[in-house]
C-alpha cells in the first residue's frame, strides 16, 4: 500500500512523498481500515513539512511518484535534532470501511462498518488500528462527514471542559472562523456559555454572526481593543485558548481581560491589579514569531500551553468516550466540517496544492482521499 511520509535531512531540507509498505498483519483485536478520507490539520503540518518555509517548496519524482521538499529554517531545524534522519508516516485522524478483522468477536463485528479513528498513518491507502480505539459511526454516515471526528471536535469540548475545571465562566478564542471554532459557536450556544470570538477579516465576522455568534471582535478594525474590552465585560470571560501563538495577540487580550475586570465598581483598588485569574492557553502556531508579553495587567495571569491529548489523559477513559459519543451523535449538526477541496494522496504533493493547505488559512482546509 502506498503511506505519505515525511523526512527531515541533516542539511535542513524535508521531503515529502509517497512510499510503498506491506499491509499490516493484524492481531486478534485488530481491524484494516481502507482509509477513505483525512483531513490535513494544522498540526498534521507539523510532521509534513517540519516548520518549513512554504516559499521553498518545489516538486520532484521519486520513483515515479511525486514528492515536495521544502527548506526548513535553522530556528526551527534546531527543535527536530530528534527526528532527523527518521521517515514519519503523516496523518492524524482519519474514516473509512473496516476491509478485514482479526479473530476477536469484537473486531469481526466492524468488518462492513464505517468508522473513524485517531492514531497517526492515516495519509494511507489502509490502516491497522486496535478494535477498542475505533469509533463506530452512525448508521448512513460518509467517511467525508466522520474524516474530522477527533481532532477539532474533540479539542472544541475539551476547551469548555477546562474554562469550568479551571473556574472560568466564559471563553476567548482566536482564529475563530475555523472549522473548530464554528464548532465551538454551536457548543456555547447549546451549553449557554459566553464566548468572544477574534477573527481577522469582516467575511469571518459576519461568517461567525450568521451561526448565532453575538460577540465577534475583528483585529483588523481600529475598534477593536474597544470593542474586545466591551465583549469581556459583557461575558466575563477569563480564559483564553490562542490559535496565533506568537505575537502580541495573547499580550493584548489579557491586557484587555485586566481593563476589564478594572470596570467592576465592586473591586477594591491594588497595585497588584485585579485578583481575577486571566489565563491564556496557546494551542496552535499560526503566528511562528516570539510570543511577546509586556506584563501590563497585574500579577494575578498565567500562559501556558493546550493539548487535546494531555487534556484526554487527565479526565480519563470514562470521560473521553462520553466527549467521543457526543461527536458521533452530532457529527452532521454541531460538529459538522467544511473542506475547500478534496485531493489524492499523490495530488496532495503537488506544490501549488502544498502551498495552499501549507499557509493554515481559514477557509482553505484540505481533505485526503487516499484512493481518488
Amino acid at each position: 500500500m502506498l503511506q505519505m511520509q515525511s523526512r527531515v535531512s541533516s542539511s535542513g531540507q524535508v521531503s515529502l512523498g509517497l512510499v510503498e509498505v506491506d499491509v499490516p498483519a493484524l492481531a486478534p483485536g485488530d481491524v484494516l481500515i481502507r482509509i477513505e478520507a483525512t483531513p490535513i490539520n494544522p498540526s498534521d503540518l507539523g510532521v509534513m513539512l517540519a516548520g518549513a518555509d512554504a516559499s521553498t517548496i518545489e516538486g520532484a519524482t521519486i520513483d515515479g511518484r511525486p514528492t515536495i521538499t521544502a527548506t526548513v529554517p535553522p530556528a526551527s531545524l534546531r527543535g527536530l535534532s530528534g527526528r532527523i534522519g527518521q521517515s514519519l508516516p503523516c496523518g492524524n485522524e482519519g474514516a473509512g470501511v473496516v476491509v478485514a478483522a482479526g479473530s476477536d468477536p469484537q473486531a469481526q463485528a466492524l468488518v462492513g462498518k464505517t468508522v473513524a479513528a485517531l492514531g497517526g498513518a492515516m495519509y494511507s491507502e489502509f490502516r491497522a488500528m486496535p478494535a477498542v480505539h475505533c469509533l463506530v459511526l452512525h448508521d448512513g454516515t460518509t467517511a467525508v462527514e466522520a474524516a474530522s471526528c477527533f481532532v477539532n471536535p474533540l479539542t472544541a469540548l475539551a476547551m469548555v471542559d477546562t474554562m469550568r475545571s479551571d473556574g472560568h465562566s466564559a471563553i476567548v478564542h482566536t482564529a475563530a472562523a475555523s472549522n473548530l471554532g464554528q464548532m465551538l459557536v454551536k457548543i456555547c450556544q447549546a451549553e449557554q456559555v459566553g464566548l468572544v470570538n477574534i477573527v481577522r477579516r469582516p467575511a469571518q465576522a459576519d461568517l461567525l454572526r450568521s451561526l448565532g455568534a453575538q460577540h465577534v471582535c475583528d483585529s483588523s478594525q481600529d475598534s477593536f481593543n474597544d470593542d474586545l474590552v466591551a465583549a469581556l465585560v459583557a461575558t466575563k470571560a477569563t480564559v483564553a485558548f490562542d490559535a496565533t501563538g506568537g505575537g502580541r495577540l495573547a499580550n493584548q487580550i489579557l491586557i484587555a481581560m485586566e481593563a476589564a475586570a478594572s470596570k467592576d465598581p465592586s473591586a477594591p483598588y491594588s497595585r497588584y491589579g485585579s485578583t481575577i485569574h486571566k489565563q491564556v492557553y496557546i494551542y496552535g502556531g499560526l503566528d511562528r514569531s516570539t510570543t511577546e508579553l509586556t506584563r501590563s495587567y497585574g500579577m494575578a495571569w498565567g500562559v501556558g500551553g493546550f493539548l487535546l491529548p494531555n487534556f484526554l489523559a487527565k479526565v480519563g477513559a470514562e470521560r473521553g468516550q462520553q466527549l467521543r459519543q457526543r461527536v458521533a451523535d452530532e457529527l452532521t449538526t454541531t460538529f459538522s466540517s467544511n473542506y475547500t477541496k478534496q485531493v489524492s494522496l499523490r495530488n496532495a504533493l503537488n506544490p501549488a496544492e502544498a502551498a495552499v493547505y501549507a499557509r493554515q488559512a481559514t477557509g482553505e482546509k484540505y481533505l485526503i482521499t487516499p484512493h481518488s
